[in-house]
C-alpha cells in the first residue's frame, strides 16, 4: 500500500488543521469485489468476494467531552456533530454520517453502555460511492472498529463482522453480511468464501494467469434509499416460505431459501426442481401468497412483510428462488474450479461469471441497460467473463481477463464506454482498474 503512508500524512494534517490536535490513532476498513455469488448472502448461501485495495479511513482522537464530531475530507459531506449518548438515526435519510452511527451503535448495544466517551473524527474515502463497491458498509467497519479501540475493548474478526452486519439494519438495509465479513476477514493475496451460521472464511486461490477488472458504469445506485433490494429480500422470504409449504414443512419460522434446502437434505439442483413443482413463473400477488399459506392479508402484511414492503402488488417468486439455488450453485462450482485448476481454468470461471449475469439479468432483474453493455464491451474486449457485482441497478462490473490481454483490454473499453461522443460521463467517475485481493481492516497506532 504505496500511497497510504502519504494518505494517512495528509489526514494528519487535515485533522490538525480541522480540530487544532493529533489524532491518537488511525482505522482503515476496505471496499470489496464480489467475484460471484450475487443476492444470495441474505438467503443463507456462500459468496465469493475479495477486499480491494480501495478503503475507508478514519483518523480519530477521543476526547474528554460527550460530543462526537464528524468531518469527511469530501466537502460534499457536511460535518456532522451528535451527544455520543443519545445516537439517533433517520432511516429516511440516507446521509453519510448515518453509516458511521450505525456502526458506533452496534458497539454500544453489543456492551450495554450508556455512556460513551466523545471523540473528533476526520473520514477519508476513496471507494467511488454507490458503485456497488460497498463503501457504505466500509465506513460501517471502520466506525465499529474506531469505536472498539475508544472503549478498549476486544473481540475477535468474527464478532467485529457479525456486529458490523445487524447494525447496518440501522439504516434499513436488509443486507446478508458478506460485505462487512470481507473487510474485517480479508487477507492479501487470497480471495475467501465465506460462509454464514456459523461464519467463517476460507482462502481460494485465484488463477495466477488471469486478472480481475473492475468498471464502473458510473449509474449510480444507494442502496438504503432505493426499495428494489428490499423488495428482493422480501421475494426471496417468500418463495422460501412457499417451498416449505408445498414440502409439508414447518414454513411459519422459515426466512431464508437455504433453511429450505437444509431441512429437505437435498442438493441445490434438486432443489431447482422442487422450484419448478412448486412455484409458477407468473408473478404472485398477495391474495394468492396468503391462499397458498393459509393467512389472512393482515397476518401477510404484519407479520411477514417489512415496513417498506407492505405495499408491494406482485412477487416473482419462481425467478428469484431459481436465481439463488443456482448462483449458490456457481459459488462452489468457482472454488472447486480454482481448487483443482484445469488448463482452461479461466475459461471455465469465466463461463461461470456470465452464467451469473445472465441470471441477474433475466431471473434477479438486478441488472439495467448501461451494466448490460458494459458486460457486453468487456467480453468483446477479451474479458473470458463479465458479470454485474455489487447488488446490481447499476453500480460496477467484474471481469475475468487473461494478463497477457490486460494493457489492450483497458485502452479499448475506456475508449469503447467511457469516451463517448456525447461526453455524458463525467471523467472522475470513470473507474476502470485491474484490482487484486487486499488485506482487512486495521488500526494504525499514532507513533
Amino acid at each position: 500500500m504505496p500511497d497510504l503512508y502519504d494518505r494517512l500524512l495528509k489526514l494528519k494534517e487535515m485533522f490538525n488543521s480541522k480540530f487544532g490536535s493529533i489524532p491518537k490513532f488511525y482505522v482503515r476498513a476496505p471496499g470489496r469485489v464480489n467475484i460471484i455469488g450475487e443476492h444470495i448472502d441474505y438467503c443463507g448461501y456462500s459468496v465469493l468476494p475479495m477486499a480491494i485495495e480501495q478503503d475507508v479511513l478514519i483518523a480519530v482522537e477521543p476526547v474528554k467531552t460527550y460530543t462526537l464530531q464528524l468531518a469527511n475530507t469530501n466537502p460534499l459531506y457536511p460535518d456532522f456533530s451528535t451527544s455520543a449518548n443519545n445516537i439517533q438515526i433517520d432511516k429516511t435519510k440516507a446521509l453519510w454520517h448515518n453509516y458511521f452511527l450505525c456502526g458506533l451503535k452496534g458497539i454500544q448495544e453489543h456492551f450495554g453502555l450508556s455512556n460513551l466517551t466523545g471523540m473528533n473524527c476526520l473520514i477519508d474515502g476513496n471507494i467511488p460511492p454507490s458503485s456497488g463497491l460497498s463503501s457504505s458498509s466500509a465506513l460501517v467497519c471502520c466506525a465499529g472498529l474506531v469505536t472498539l479501540t475508544v472503549l478498549g475493548r476486544n473481540l475477535s474478526k468474527v464478532e467485529l463482522a457479525e456486529i458490523c452486519a445487524k447494525s447496518e439494519r440501522y439504516i434499513g438495509t436488509e443486507g446478508g453480511g458478506m460485505d462487512q465479513s470481507i473487510s474485517f476477514l480479508a487477507e492479501e493475496g487470497t480471495a475467501k468464501l465465506i460462509e454464514f451460521s456459523p461464519l467463517r472464511a476460507t482462502d481460494v486461490k485465484l488463477p495466477s494467469g488471469a486478472v480481475f477488472v473492475i468498471a464502473n458504469s458510473c449509474v449510480e445506485m444507494n442502496k438504503a434509499a432505493t426499495s428494489h433490494f428490499n423488495i428482493r429480500v422480501m421475494e426471496c422470504r417468500l418463495a422460501a416460505k412457499l417451498l416449505a409449504k408445498y414440502k409439508n414443512l414447518q414454513w411459519d419460522n422459515v426466512l431464508r431459501l437455504e433453511e429450505v434446502q437444509a431441512k429437505l437434505g437435498i442438493s441445490l439442483e434438486e432443489m431447482l426442481l422442487v422450484t419448478e413443482d412448486a412455484l409458477h413463473p407468473e408473478p404472485y400477488n398477495p391474495e394468492e401468497i396468503c391462499r397458498c399459506l393459509g393467512i389472512s392479508l393482515e397476518e401477510l402484511r404484519t407479520q411477514i412483510l417489512s415496513p417498506n414492503t407492505q405495499d408491494v402488488l406482485i412477487f416473482k417468486l419462481y425467478q428469484r428462488a431459481k436465481h439463488v439455488y443456482s448462483e449458490a450453485a456457481r459459488v462452489l462450482q468457482f472454488k472447486k474450479i480454482c481448487e483443482e485448476a484445469p488448463e482452461n481454468m479461466v475459461q471455465l470461471l469465466g463461463e461461470l461469471m456470465n452464467q451469473s449475469h445472465m441470471s441477474c439479468q433475466d431471473m434477479y432483474e438486478c441488472s439495467c441497460p448501461e451494466l448490460d453493455q458494459l458486460v457486453d464491451i468487456c467480453r468483446k474486449f477479451g474479458a473470458q467473463g463479465s458479470r454485474l457485482t455489487g447488488a446490481g441497478w447499476g453500480g460496477c462490473t467484474v471481469s475475468i481477463v487473461p494478463a497477457d490481454k490486460l494493457p489492450g483490454f483497458l485502452a479499448n473499453v475506456h475508449k469503447a464506454y467511457y469516451q463517448r461522443s456525447d461526453g455524458s460521463l463525467a471523467p472522475e467517475k470513470q473507474s476502470l482498474f485491474a484490482t487484486k485481493p487486499g488485506g482487512g481492516a486495521l488500526v494504525f497506532l499514532e507513533a
